[in-house]
């Protein structure tokens, strides 16, 4: 899907969707990541298919990996208490558990209910694949109210492959240095530099890390889940995720559906689309999100002057594309941002509609020639891709399901959709480009979601969220069968749930329903609905 989909530190920089809160724990998920150590580029035995098991290194903070299904918890370093971090061994290949392992990072708030009250763990992520749900745990337990987290062990952790897991999945660190060849391809022969490029990553991922590729898919992470499960020794456990995170959810209620006691799903993935289809279908929904940008910018002409309808103010935008291919935006470093990068930076207000007025300004400032300091700023804040992130995003979706190989099939999907949705359509191919030429061949078909014995699902869902579109999270809610699902009828964000300004409506249902289990009482297709936030007022 386009571009590793968290809802988490400004969507993981770039995009799965909070965001504007979440980045303002930066200090803190440092802290935590700190806690949880830290893996060098490629981790340890990298290559080939064999190797030593994966160890974090003797000056790692958190501590020597444990063994599989036990957890030693001590003080996060330089994060006070009651957070708490550990680290957990996990089977590579769990057709093998008593081979080689890796380990995850977790951290925890702690419930301090009384021992009567308390629900059992609730393990959080904010989605990708790619993101570290290390800072999501202490921020799930300050937004939620201070009655309903006080009742859970919240959890937080970095999937495999991830940040403060051990390895940390690295194939090429300079992939995102520097601007990047344009998005939209010239010619033929540009778009074959892209094409090569894509190429490339993929051979790198599988020269580095052949031996991890097999075993980066979302079952893996979601038996991972299991694990933390029981080493938490939990016989059930609730979940909150975001985004790819809902995926993830689905995959886990579909292998154990017996070990989830609460599940909420925010902003959820299709799961009959894994992936190529859910990116396509991406590209229209994110041309949506960028038109009522542009048209939000045209109502606010007197404070930009970008234009004052939304076709002047497009036409802005691609105006800016086509300079800064000629002459991109410096940075401290040198050229910084060009064409992709504002694609990147622009993308997200695509997320979260909080971002316009600072996108619109720094837009303005550059059109109007005031300075591109703001846009490389602006940037360098929202629209770097992270090597590892974008690593991980890739193991794991060109691995759960078959890609397309023939590149023909790519260039024509992708001329079709540019010609009616170009806002989104050959960033996000490139994106996910390499998946043409993984190492790893995913089956033919994505796994079928749904179990009996599910307990009741909640769902919180924008009717115009960009990267997880309507239609497939009402897909996923009829696949899982027990799912009740809160529509924000009008609502664009990507996650809907805990975010700054609140919506005090969505926030009502998780918590009762995080609380008590109480589901929403309709039993079709739209359980409950929400009114969506206004758009965000302008800003010089």
């Amino acid at each position: 899907m386009t571009r590793p989909r968290a809802v988490a530190a400004a969507a993981l920089r770039r995009g799965a969707g909070l965001p504007a809160v979440l980045a303002g724990l930066a200090a803190l998920a440092l802290g935590l990541s700190a806690c949880s150590g830290s893996a060098a580029p490629g981790g340890s035995g990298g290559g080939g298919g064999g190797g030593a098991t994966a160890q974090p290194s003797p000056a790692d903070p958190g501590g020597p990996v444990q063994p599989a299904g036990k957890l030693s918890w001590h003080s996060c370093p330089g994060v006070p208490a009651p957070a708490r971090c550990a680290r957990l061994a996990v089977p590579l290949d769990y057709a093998n558990p008593g081979g080689r392992t890796i380990s995850l990072a977790l951290n925890e708030i702690p419930a301090t209910a009384p021992a009567g009250q308390r629900l059992g763990p609730l393990l959080v992520n904010p989605g990708g694949p790619g993101g570290s749900g290390l800072s999501l745990a202490a921020y799930v337990a300050e937004a939620l109210p201070r009655e309903v987290a006080s009742r859970y062990d919240i959890v937080g952790f970095d999937p495999r492959g991830v940040g403060a897991s051990v390895p940390a999945l690295h194939c090429d660190p300079s992939f995102f240095s520097g601007v990047r060849p344009p998005y939209e391809p010239a010619d033929k022969a540009a778009e074959q530099v892209m094409v090569s490029r894509a190429k490339a990553y993929a051979a790198d991922c599988e020269k580095r890390f052949g031996w991890l590729l097999p075993h980066m898919t979302t079952a893996d992470s979601a038996k991972d889940m299991d694990a933390i499960r029981a080493a938490l020794g939990a016989p059930r456990m609730s979940y909150f995720a975001y985004s790819y995170g809902t995926y993830l959810g689905q995959v886990y209620a579909t292998l154990f559906p017996s070990h989830v006691r609460r599940m909420v799903l925010d902003s959820t993935v299709g799961p009959g689309g894994i992936w190529y289809q859910d990116n396509i279908n991406q590209d229209y929904a994110f041309q949506g999100r960028a038109n009522a940008f542009f048209a939000w910018v045209a109502q606010h002409h007197g404070i930009y002057q970008l234009g004052s309808t939304q076709a002047q103010v497009a036409a802005q935008y691609d105006a800016a594309l086509k300079e800064l291919a000629a002459h991109p935006v410096n940075g401290p470093d040198g050229p910084l941002v060009g064409p992709d990068e504002l694609a990147d930076t622009v993308l997200q207000g695509g997320y979260n509609n909080g971002y316009w007025p600072e996108i619109a300004s720094a837009l303005a400032q550059y059109r109007r020639g005031i300075s591109g300091t703001a846009l490389a700023q602006l940037y360098q804040q929202l629209g770097v891709t992270h090597e590892n992130e974008f690593a991980v995003y890739n193991a794991v979706e060109c691995s759960d399901a078959a890609w397309p190989r023939n590149w023909a099939r790519w260039d024509a999907d992708t001329r079709k959709v540019n010609s009616v949705a170009p806002f989104e359509a050959w960033g996000n191919a490139w994106f996910n480009a390499s998946c043409a030429f993984w190492p790893v061949r995913g089956p033919a078909e994505p796994m079928k979601i749904g179990a009996a014995g599910l307990p009741g699902i909640l769902m919180l869902q924008g009717t115009l969220d960009g990267a997880t579109p309507y239609a497939g999270a009402q897909q996923a809610r009829q696949a899982l069968g027990t799912a009740r699902m809160v529509v924000v009828t009008g609502g664009g964000n990507h996650g809907q749930s805990l975010a700054s300004p609140p919506n005090t409506c969505v926030n009502g249902y998780l918590a009762r329903y995080l609380a008590t289990g109480a589901l929403p009482d309709g039993t079709g297709a739209v359980a409950a609905t929400c009114p969506a936030l206004p758009p965000p007022p302008p800003s010089p």
